[in-house]
């Protein structure tokens, strides 16, 4: 256990985590030269084409130190996005130690914060780095005074690395090996082993990877899912390297996989503690926070027939991604589906992604939304997820939703606008805070509904890339809201319906209509696009009818023939219209959701 080193990487997105971890996986020479790839944890298309890590990913490699003493490290590579900081909490819980990077040409940023807190909390050691050295726009001296601001600790200790040339490499592995702690624990013990994150292999069923905390785990070892109740056999345990490796068995702060068998995936559960029926524990391992879901969005199969499979798809997705949840749920347009609840909005958009790309599963998903509160005139408490459960008016005494604590880090030339930004999104500056000269904090008060459509964006825009951006939930508010049927031709489509707040209701109304008139095709028929609410039309777009010249075949004669023609049009026209049937298109949904 002495020569045990368990340890992630954290910092803010694009702080360059993975290109790191290369150099670490090429300097120990766990990958061979003819093997080595950028972002070589990065197993999925979505992460390289898109240059994020989406899941985090653990490793084992192995390190001869200067004393003669070779170490086994356990690296786990995170995400730095916002969306995907549930990663982050479960690989800090099976950790001792952190390298915290930090981008030495932008400096500290808001989830280089937040994780860096979340480490804090677990009793880890952080190792400060300053990453991008080499970089000709790297301000070294600024940038090490605010992490010795932010940490409190000494100039010495801040070790000054580059993932692209590998300088400083050595220095990493020397504070690894000095100052992470081993792991402690009794190897005596019952075993204790916490699931940290799992995978499903359609060969082997369900891949656990665990860090035992307490107690030795073998193979063929009869195991126990501590929460579930489960037993099963340990066929496969071993180690985590490039790829899997067997052993015969795992000792106390190891970090493992277990093959045994599983094929339904609701049995795993993350967080979930692994003991032996022989020797059970008393106690399960804490696991890590229960996911809060921040954004709802419906998640529809395209033909109906294919329900079955999209749950199946969802619950192997689920294994892989824990902070994904879901339930059934039913429309009146789009027929069964589920109700999902992400993240963020770039999780929901990586979920539909993995979905199409791994499952083959084309969905349709409805505007998202997130979850308020609605108290009837008798004091009933009712959970809005869809704005069609909202209570009707006459019954309804007030709704409250959701808001959050935003804290914005940027340069001060870009105050202005941002502070016009959350404004303008119903935000409350709460206080501003200069970290430096060249960085300042804004802590705002913000509806979380207002951040879940475009806002991440348009602040990224607004700042030149230069903001970054935080956020915790504070509690509900009462606010007042309604909710806003889109209609065609009189039949409103649930799909599209929102609950937006009264003073922007019209404005958002109008928006949809017309982004809907440029979207829905035109049929042989009028088609009425409405904004309601409630009884009252707050908006109207008109799509005119395809016209077909009916009089085409006429040649000369008397002007009553075409009249005849053109009135039996009308009333086809007019029957067409009252049995006609508008299909709103997969575009149009996708299109809606990004309206500006």
């Amino acid at each position: 256990m002495k020569e045990i080193r368990n340890f992630c990487v954290i910092a803010h997105i694009d702080h360059g985590k993975s290109t790191l971890s290369d150099r670490l996986l090429e300097f120990t020479g766990a990958i061979s030269e003819r093997d080595m790839t950028n972002q070589a944890l990065d197993d999925m298309d979505l992460e390289r084409e898109r240059g994020i890590t989406i899941k985090s990913h653990a490793i084992q490699i192995y390190y001869e130190h200067s004393d003669g003493v070779k170490y086994t490290f356990n690296l786990i590579d995170t995400p730095g996005h916002v969306d995907f900081s549930y990663e982050v909490s479960r690989s800090i819980a099976a950790c001792e130690g952190a390298l915290l990077l930090v981008d030495a040409s932008q400096g500290i940023q808001a989830q280089t914060i937040s994780n860096l807190y979340l480490a804090i909390e677990h009793d880890l050691e952080i190792i400060p780095i300053l990453n991008k050295v080499d970089m000709e726009s790297a301000m070294i001296e600024e940038v090490s005074d605010q992490v010795i601001d932010l940490l409190g600790c000494t100039k010495e200790e801040i070790v000054l690395a580059s993932g692209k040339t590998g300088i400083g490499i050595q220095d990493i592995m020397n504070a690894i090996v000095e100052r992470v702690p081993p792991p402690s624990g009794e190897p005596t013990a019952p075993l204790q082993a916490l699931i940290f994150d799992s995978v499903f292999n359609p060969f082997r069923g369900v891949i656990a990877y665990f860090r035992i905390l307490n107690g030795v785990l073998k193979k063929g070892d009869k195991v126990r899912f501590f929460n579930t109740g489960n037993e099963y056999n340990a066929d496969e345990v071993g180690n985590l390297q490039v790829g899997l490796q067997p052993k015969k068995e795992l000792g106390c702060g190891d970090v493992g996989y277990i093959i045994t068998g599983i094929k339904i995936s609701s049995e795993v559960k993350v967080g979930d503690t692994i003991t032996t029926v022989e020797h059970p524990c008393e106690v399960g391992i804490d696991g890590f926070e229960i996911v809060k879901p921040m954004v709802f969005a419906g998640i529809f199969p395209i033909d109906n027939d294919d329900f079955e499979d999209l749950r199946d798809s969802l619950e192997k997705l689920q294994l892989n991604d824990a902070s994904l949840v879901f339930e059934p749920e039913t429309s009146i347009a789009l027929g069964f589906g589920f109700r999902c609840g992400f993240l963020g909005m770039l999780h929901l958009e990586i979920i539909q992604e993995r979905l199409s790309r791994e499952f083959d599963q084309e969905v349709i998903t409805t505007i998202p939304n997130v979850s308020y509160f609605a108290y009837t005139k008798k004091g009933e408490e009712i959970l809005i997820n869809t704005p069609n459960d909202l209570p009707d008016p006459t019954v309804l005494d007030r709704v409250e939703e959701p808001y959050i604590n935003a804290q914005i880090i940027t340069k001060p030339e870009y105050i202005g606008t941002i502070m016009s930004l959350c404004m303008d999104k119903r935000g409350v500056l709460l206080k501003q805070t200069y970290l430096t000269t060249e960085r300042v904090e804004l802590t705002f008060d913000l509806p979380l509904a207002e951040i879940v459509f475009d806002f991440y964006d348009r602040l990224k825009s607004i700042s030149r890339g230069y903001a970054s951006f935080d956020y915790q939930p504070t509690g509900y508010k009462p606010s007042d809201l309604v909710k806003l049927d889109i209609k065609l031709n009189g039949e409103s489509v649930d799909a599209l319906s929102s609950l937006v707040h009264r003073d922007k209701a019209d404005s958002f109304g109008r928006k949809i209509c017309k982004k809907l008139k440029e979207l829905l095709p035109r049929q042989q028929f009028m088609i009425a696009i409405q904004a309601a609410i409630g009884a009252k039309i707050i908006s109207r777009e008109t799509i005119s009818a395809l016209r077909k010249d009916v009089t085409a075949k006429c040649y000369g004669g008397d002007i009553s023939r075409k009249r005849k023609l053109l009135e039996k049009q009308k009333k086809g026209k007019k029957k067409m219209r009252n049995i006609g049937n508008v299909e709103v298109p997969q575009k149009a949904f996708l299109q809606v959701l990004k309206l500006d």
